[in-house]
């Protein structure tokens, strides 16, 4: 089975992967049939463990190859990767500064749009992830590929539930709460096409892809997540669960990359 995929059109791979993660966010949806609320505390162990996820996955998937091709493409690698990491924190910056001053009484909208506007960067990097597997660059491979999807996917698992739970709470039935929740991953799989297509494409920018995704994923993570796990009592723990997020992706991009 694993064979076969990896045979797959690097393109073909990254749709199956975007659907996977967005199969993942509305799995985080539907909990809402499940549970009349959501448990706080097991919310902020799954972001913790996402950040250090999201963390490891930026650096060992991303960043870490794009360096490696720069240098082969004779271009400065450090610069290259700086400018990349540094658009992708400025596009999701910008957006939410945008929203948020248009639409400062809408909380729940602004968790919406907030959440779908980072899933197209966090589909990106994985597009991105498996078109760089195709040139094999530094230790880019599917494994790697997939191992960066995975990260994704895991994250995405409370995200779902970030939005079911506050529109059902607010007067929506169970299942409309449900399929907006899960449509807001939608754009991952179509964002994951774009950046396979990117890359095949045009190899000469695969570093500051690489890196735009990382400083997108870094930013998501910063931004969102940590704040969110760090408003638990036991802050210690929560940043005990970010490390140990992120070992587990670092040992299976390592072990299996």
């Amino acid at each position: 089975m694993m064979s076969f995929f990896e045979n797959l059109n690097p393109i073909l791979q990254a749709l199956i992967a975007g659907l996977g993660t967005f199969g993942i966010t509305a799995l985080g949806s539907a909990c809402i049939f499940l549970f009349k609320k959501i448990n706080k505390n097991i919310m902020n162990i799954l972001l913790s463990l996402s950040a250090g996820i999201m963390l490891s996955s930026s650096f060992f998937s991303l960043i870490n190859p794009a360096l490696e091709n720069a240098e082969k493409l004779n271009i400065c690698p450090w610069i290259i990767c700086s400018l990349g990491i540094i658009m992708g924190c400025l596009l999701l910056f910008i957006c939410d500064k945008l929203y948020t001053k248009k639409h400062t009484n809408k909380k729940i909208n602004n968790l919406i749009l907030s959440i779908t506007l980072h899933n197209f960067p966090e589909g990106m990097a994985v597009g991105i992830a498996f078109g760089a597997a195709k040139y094999g660059i530094g230790e880019s491979t599917v494994i790697s590929a997939l191992m960066l999807a995975i990260g994704i996917g895991i994250q995405n698992f409370p995200e779902g539930s970030a939005i079911s739970f506050p529109l059902y709470k607010n007067g929506y039935s169970k299942f409309k709460a449900f399929i907006i929740g899960a449509l807001s991953a939608i754009v991952e799989p179509i964002a994951a096409i774009l950046g396979a297509l990117i890359v095949v494409k045009a190899q000469l920018i695969l570093p500051i892809m690489l890196s735009f995704a990382a400083g997108a994923m870094l930013y998501v993570t910063v931004v969102e997540l940590i704040p969110e796990s760090m408003a638990s009592e036991k802050k210690e723990h929560m940043a005990l669960y970010l490390v140990i997020g992120f070992i587990i992706m670092m040992m299976l991009d390592v072990a299996l990359g």
